[in-house]
């Protein structure tokens, strides 16, 4: 912790970057802290209860986005989330330090986004047994009973979408649910709109989701739309692999593409 403020008082000192986007102590539980002098940088923590993808904040457009100079500390995850927003578009190489928390618990200074996707493709993710349980115990349910469970989940939900506003991903200027012209999805909850809802959302992450699982932990309810997320991930990367530098599983097209799907 001690070497995450150092290096962030440094950077900031220096003028190397603008803010650095990291965690700080709350009432309960720790909450995100833009440090914008090395005097806030000193309130910077980061340990196993800093769950959240804080790459949600670098599309805003008075960020990273608007052209400022960013340092951020990152999870495995959230270094999936960077490399993929640049990839897109929605970052410029250079605008971005990256501080990863490595497997052993270790802090790095990933120079530029090269190196984050170097180390990307050379560490294996970290487990996400939990949900590779839980997917699985949803898996091996008969249709009818998937059907119960989702139904039952997804009537709780009351389209807060905090889900969306978790995710870094989630960047659209408008997003399907605030479209009317024509009406995509029911503004209002209930339990089949709801569905809609989270099946539009994490069609659209396909190939594009860093499986961080923000979307759950950000929901009021603890509803598990995470695991629909984690579960088409996996689908995606068995069927089309990791994503590419060119494009996602929905947005391009290869004649070699799987088409087993097709009855």
């Amino acid at each position: 912790m001690n070497e995450l403020r150092s290096k962030a008082k440094e950077l900031l000192d220096s003028k190397a970057v603008d803010l650095f986007i990291g965690y700080e102590e709350g009432t309960r539980l720790p909450r995100p802290l833009i440090a914008t002098s090395a005097e806030e940088a000193d309130r910077l923590i980061f340990d196993e209860r800093c769950t959240g993808n804080l790459a949600v904040y670098l599309t805003r457009k008075d960020l990273a986005a608007g052209g400022r100079k960013v340092g951020i500390v990152a999870s495995y995850y959230a270094m999936r989330s960077i490399s993929r927003l640049l990839d897109e578009n929605q970052l410029r190489e250079g605008a971005v330090k990256v501080f990863g928390l490595t497997q052993d618990g270790g802090l790095t200074l990933f120079e530029a986004i090269a190196d984050v996707k170097q180390y990307l493709q050379e560490t294996p993710a970290p487990s996400r047994q939990v949900e590779d349980e839980w997917a699985k115990e949803i898996a091996e349910m008969s249709a009818a009973e998937r059907w119960k469970y989702w139904t039952g989940e997804l009537s709780k939900c009351f389209k807060c979408y905090a889900c969306r506003a978790a995710c870094p991903m989630c960047y659209c200027t408008r997003c399907i649910v605030e479209v009317n012209r024509p009406q995509w999805l029911q503004p209002w909850a209930a339990t089949m709109s709801n569905m809609e809802w989270q099946l539009n959302r994490v069609m659209h992450m396909a190939g594009r989701c860093s499986d961080c699982g923000a979307c759950g932990a950000a929901c009021p309810l603890g509803l598990p739309v995470h695991i629909i997320a984690h579960k088409m991930t996996e689908i995606v990367r068995q069927n089309f692999g990791e994503p590419t530098e060119t494009g996602n599983v929905l947005s391009t097209f290869s004649p070699n593409d799987k088409e087993n799907f097709i009855g």
